[in-house]
């Protein structure tokens, strides 16, 4: 009889369960010091922080059993739930299986290209009227102008209202709140409404009032924005969103619309001040096309190298958990049930082993030729993977094509020689400084 083949024990992840110390280096200093834990620790190695454990797994074959999730050991919800579920519950992200099914089937029709179409007509003379306002900023610091740009572009397209600067800044305000606070030591509320904890919940509690007073009109009246879209979205049994589902979705929506595309554009704005010969380079492809339709929005490939290198060098969600719904393994690893594992993009982004020289930002890399982003399925993970991969990754590409049209057709910018941009990893990532820059009209 043929000999068959008994699978290896699982290994015990051994050595102690890192705590705060290395959590707050992390912060400070992702890829150095997620290089040393991974030398120091293997790739997989537990972390006890914010009142549980975690397991941290590193590189894309890691990645890919998780986040691919074959066998549906993994659940995105739970493990969400733990940091940010009180200021962000029942958004898509914190949806599992046959719902988030559901969910996604609904929402998808406000995602599809003839909504994108919509949404891109609708920003770009917004988007215009505010950078045309640009060149009169004293001291420009192009992160928190970009914030401010994608928060009042995610309130015209996604919610389809105008708001006073006041009203605009509270609503700002909140976002703020309610993703930090999931990142927050201590994780209750205390007296007086003091922490991020509280600040969060007080956070939301704002943005649900918001949203549910503009909810009836929505019903009614209907609409181009993505608010409405949902309001009146129906998959194919007629199923709709009840208020509540809209409510949530729009919040979890408005967030990942702004805060993550605001990474992404900081990045690429940050690498292309440093890098005058690429700045030049997307400048002449943007002048080449004067008035882009969404179609040719979508054909800027210096661009969208550029756009790519620098998701690459910067992932705007750097760490992505879940939680195992039972025992499993992971490279041999054992895993217990209910173990939240995390892995992380911006870590694996700048592994030797899949990226040539790593930390030289090089849109090239990403040019058919050579193509490092295809050396593995999950080498390039900027938007996830999976089921839950990012529904909204094409409406931000667009958008953010549509902001650089605009910005490198009408203004130069650059950095002094020797600047680094100092990352804030609390949350997402957020220049420390706000991206100070020089910034010349073209036409001055």
């Amino acid at each position: 009889m043929a000999d068959v083949a008994i699978p290896a024990p699982a290994r015990e992840v051994t050595g102690p369960a890192l705590g705060l110390v290395h959590l707050l280096r992390l912060r400070r200093e992702p890829v150095a010091h997620s290089t040393w834990l991974r030398e120091n620790y293997g790739d997989v190695y537990r972390m006890h922080v914010f009142g549980t454990e975690m397991y941290v797994v590193s590189g894309p074959d890691a990645f890919e059993q998780v986040f691919v999730n074959r066998d549906k050991v993994f659940a995105s919800g739970p493990a969400w739930s733990h940091f940010i579920g009180p200021f962000f519950p029942r958004g898509l992200m914190l949806l599992d299986f046959e719902e988030h099914l559901h969910h996604r089937r609904i929402m998808q029709q406000a995602f599809g290209a003839d909504a994108l179409r919509r949404y891109h007509a609708i920003e770009r003379p917004h988007i215009a009227r505010r950078l045309a306002g640009w060149g009169n900023v004293s001291q420009p610091r192009l992160q928190r102008m970009l914030k401010d740009l994608t928060l009042d572009l995610a309130l015209e397209v996604f919610v389809g209202v105008d708001l006073t600067d006041a009203e605009r800044a509270r609503i700002n305000k909140a976002f703020i709140a309610a993703v930090r606070a999931g990142t927050s030591i201590v994780r209750r509320p205390l007296p007086g409404g003091i922490g991020p904890w509280s600040q969060g919940l007080a956070a939301r509690r704002t943005l649900e009032e918001f949203f549910f007073a503009a909810l009836p009109d929505k019903r009614r009246h209907g609409g181009d924005d993505l608010f409405a879209q949902l309001c009146h979205a129906r998959d194919d049994e007629g199923n709709e969103f009840t208020d509540a589902d809209v409510v949530n979705h729009m919040i979890f929506l408005l967030m990942a619309a702004h805060d993550t595309t605001t990474t992404t554009m900081t990045s690429m704005a940050y690498q292309l001040a440093r890098s005058q010969e690429w700045q030049q380079r997307c400048r002449e492809e943007c002048l080449a096309l004067p008035d882009p339709s969404y179609d040719d929005a979508l054909g800027l490939t210096a661009l969208d190298l550029v756009m790519k290198e620098s998701l690459r060098l910067c992932a705007p969600v750097p760490s992505i958990p879940r939680m195992a719904t039972r025992e499993t393994t992971i490279d041999g690893y054992r895993i217990p049930a209910g173990a939240i594992v995390t892995n992380s993009p911006y870590q694996n982004h700048y592994l030797a082993e899949v990226w040539r020289d790593p930390t030289r930002f090089d849109p090239e890399r990403f040019a058919p030729d050579r193509a490092e982003d295809k050396v593995h399925r999950t080498a390039f993970v900027p938007f996830g993977a999976g089921v839950h991969k990012c529904i909204g990754m094409y409406f931000a590409g667009v958008q953010v094509r549509a902001v650089f049209h605009e910005l490198l057709t009408h203004y130069r910018w650059s950095v002094p020689d020797g600047y680094e941009m100092p990352i804030d990893l609390v949350a997402l990532p957020v220049a420390r400084d706000g991206l100070p820059v020089r910034l010349e009209r073209l036409d001055a």
